[in-house]
């Protein structure tokens, strides 16, 4: 097991924190002129203003292929249908014989989103996080995402942005995009939560941010761990963990059998492909101990390549999102299948869901109590209230006692 935990990067996310609160501070006094500065300096752009116009997105439509158009929109559909049927109730109420009492979900009103670029460009976050935001409601919905040497944004990813229904899009990157929408600039509206994946120092601003404006999660390199037997295609889970590790040098991916014929099948086809450091195939006695290790490892990915797999969904507890079967890659849920991408890694995964509807939302709880509800409950009110050297809770109770 910790064979296997070892292999995830052990960054010290504090000495990342140290590096962007000077981008920070910098951002959050001196506001658009401070994000053009650091654009120039860490991505050698020099902008003339921030907000992508609506010209942009115009041509960005004729720079891109009808086909991979067509395919964001088939992406889009499955996205929203899983989110829209998987929403929770907006309002649940439950009437007691002597008291009403319940729970409403409303919107965050404003969320920020950071697209990544740099190594490759991502359309599909675009997706995932534009379509369950305006499901939910969100009414201001802005993105920011680094644009390329020539100061532009990626064709295929404004198309995206557009598709999802973004109201803002943003030329901004790194620490100094996340502080832009934490703190609000003279272009770029504060919002209240910030979403999204992004690299070590995006990660580390988020975590800095947090005391001001929430976040969706934690986030570090991609993962995948699978769990497969003799009847798992070994072929498919190799390429399966290519696909993450091909994401960045730091991404993990691993295997746990009770085959070790599969083992060495998947470790052959890797390996023909290249070296990795942060792949590994462990194996085990029976599928009963590789869950146990699944658990504690808690992946972004976990693959499930056994017979029967969903007989094997109430012994996972640990998880971003789950695969079942030879025919359910990955990639699918990257892209097109519905479910999201944003996910829980290094380890997150045990306090954390990935991105969904609910992630935009926010609730209230309401009462309407009757008299007899206070003549059934008052007393303990007042005896805890009491207890706790709080007069005035106490007195609050009494007095409608006595009313009544």
């Amino acid at each position: 097991m910790q064979e296997i935990l070892r292999l995830r990067s052990r960054v010290n996310i504090d000495d990342y924190i140290e590096r962007v609160k000077p981008i920070v501070e910098a951002v959050r006094n001196e506001g658009d002129k401070a994000v053009i500065r650091f654009t120039k300096e860490f991505d050698g752009v020099e902008l003339d203003e921030l907000r992508v116009s609506e010209e942009e997105i115009d041509k960005a439509y004729d720079a891109v292929d009808d086909s991979l158009i067509d395919a964001l929109e088939v992406a889009r559909e499955n996205i929203h249908r899983f989110h829209y049927v998987t929403t929770v109730e907006r309002e649940m109420k439950v009437e007691f014989e002597d008291c009403v009492m319940g729970k409403i979900y409303t919107p965050i009103e404003k969320v920020g989103a950071y697209i990544p670029g740099g190594r490759a460009s991502y359309p599909s976050t675009a997706l995932m996080i534009g379509v369950p935001a305006k499901i939910a409601g969100v009414e201001k919905l802005v993105a920011c995402t680094p644009p390329d040497k020539d100061g532009r944004i990626d064709p295929l990813t404004l198309v995206a942005l557009d598709i999802a229904d973004f109201d803002e899009v943003y030329k901004a990157g790194g620490a100094q995009a996340i502080a832009a929408m934490a703190y609000g600039t003279e272009t770029v509206e504060k919002v209240y939560k910030i979403v999204g994946p992004g690299n070590i120092y995006v990660t580390a601003t988020k975590l800095l941010v947090a005391k001001d404006v929430a976040i969706d999660m934690p986030a570090g390199p991609s993962e995948i761990l699978v769990i497969a037997d003799e009847i798992a295609n070994a072929d498919f889970i190799a390429y399966d963990c290519l696909a993450q590790l091909e994401h960045d040098p730091m991404a993990v991916a691993v295997v746990i059998t009770n085959s070790s014929e599969i083992a060495e099948k998947v470790k052959e086809k890797v390996s023909s492909v290249g070296e990795f450091e942060n792949f590994a195939v462990l194996v085990v006695k029976d599928l009963a101990e590789a869950f146990k290790i699944a658990n504690e490892f808690a992946p972004e990915h976990l693959t499930v390549a056994v017979k029967d797999p969903e007989d094997w969904l109430g012994k996972i507890k640990n998880a971003g999102s789950v695969f079942l079967g030879n025919f359910s890659p990955v990639a699918a849920g990257d892209y097109a299948s519905g479910t999201n991408h944003v996910l829980p890694t290094a380890g997150y995964a045990k306090m954390y869901g990935g991105l969904s509807v609910e992630s935009f939302m926010k609730h209230f709880t309401f009462q309407m109590l009757s008299e007899e509800t206070i003549k059934r409950i008052g007393d303990a009110i007042i005896k805890i209230a009491e207890a706790e050297g709080l007069k005035w809770h106490a007195e609050s109770v009494k007095k409608r006692l006595e009313k009544i």
